[in-house]
């Protein structure tokens, strides 16, 4: 594995590169983790696959140019994202390549589905929260009010905590997503990172006929992974979606909301050798 950077007028973006195969996958880690966390694909896959493990935004080393509340308010449409992806595709002499997102990072990766299609060989998407994100991420990114109180409580580390139990008790997250967020409000810098994923990203809202005739139209290979105790994304979403794919896959994985592990390396090798 080595480490890269690539700066343009909209961020300096860390990423890594492990696999030295002649396809390429672009990989879109979940919130809290890193641009290694595909790493545990390269002993099976990095003979077909180079991967490209992005840090997202507001994660790690990865910085925007502007990150200021301002520009974080403003948010980033799908088509600047998508030209920043072009970007990054001729700075790495990338004519094709293959998507996998997990969690948060499925919404990236369905930006570039929706955006991108025709230069798509795999869409590969885990506990996929792009097909539905629930009711607490809309409400908090791109309700007017419920953004408000966000910014309030992002910058109030007893009231976040606070929440985030609140949110516990009422079931709206389980315990696994309790113990990742709780873990990501401990510092000043971390709460405002909280605050600045819900809306920076706001407008990467699935449009559903779109990715669907995206898919379909490229015959792109399609591939959702569930965690079968996962109640944050449980199996059951996005089906009515998934059935009116041509090339769709599912995968229902003995896991809860966090997958990426041993079997989940084995099911998806599976299905791409």
């Amino acid at each position: 594995m080595t480490d890269h950077y690539f700066e343009n007028d909209l961020v300096n973006l860390h990423y890594y590169k492990f696999g030295s195969g002649k396809q390429v996958m672009l990989t879109f880690h979940g919130y809290g983790m890193h641009g290694k966390q595909f790493k545990l694909l390269e002993s099976a896959l990095g003979d077909k696959y180079t991967f490209m493990g992005f840090d997202l935004f507001f994660h790690k080393e990865t910085k925007l140019k502007d990150q200021t509340l301002p520009t974080v308010k403003k948010g980033i449409s799908k088509k600047k994202f998508a030209n920043f992806i072009l970007d990054f595709c001729r700075h790495e002499g990338i004519e094709r390549f293959s998507l996998i997102g997990y969690s948060m990072g499925t919404h990236y990766a369905t930006v570039v589905a929706e955006e991108l299609a025709p230069m798509i060989d795999e869409f590969i998407i885990a506990a996929p929260s792009s097909l539905n994100p629930g009711k607490l991420i809309p409400f908090f990114s791109k309700n007017k009010t419920g953004n408000k109180i966000m910014e309030k409580l992002a910058l109030n580390e007893t009231t976040l905590i606070r929440m985030l139990k609140l949110f516990k008790r009422l079931r709206l997250i389980d315990a696994e997503a309790y113990k990742i967020l709780y873990g990501e409000i401990g510092t000043a810098e971390l709460r405002f990172n909280f605050y600045a994923c819900f809306t920076y990203l706001r407008f990467f809202e699935t449009d559903e006929p779109r990715l669907l005739k995206a898919l379909n139209e490229q015959n792109i290979k399609s591939i959702f992974i569930f965690g079968k105790r996962d109640r944050s994304f449980p199996p059951g979403i996005g089906k009515d979606f998934i059935t009116k794919l041509k090339n769709a896959k599912v995968v229902v994985l003995d896991e809860g909301h966090e997958m990426i592990k041993k079997n989940f390396v084995a099911r998806l090798t599976d299905l791409l050798l």
